[in-house]
């Protein structure tokens, strides 16, 4: 089961998104984002990776993500 979608996705200046389709295409996003971290980190702990390195490695990774065409945020 997918974690929890966020209730709001607040945008820049604070007000959440309130536009249908975005909600929705973010809700899918989130839930298949979620399913291939899990299926990533099942595989890499049954191959012998440790549990704790493998969530440093992806909390590693989403902190090295840049906003699109610009700088990180």
């Amino acid at each position: 089961m997918p974690a929890e979608t966020p209730k709001i996705w607040p945008q820049s200046d604070g007000s959440p998104v309130s536009c249908t389709e975005k909600l929705v295409v973010l809700r899918e996003n989130w839930e298949e984002l979620h399913d291939v971290m899990r299926d990533a980190f099942e595989d890499a702990v049954l191959m012998g990776v440790d549990e704790g390195e493998m969530k440093r490695m992806i909390t590693e990774m989403v902190a090295s993500l840049v906003r699109p065409g610009g700088a990180a945020t």
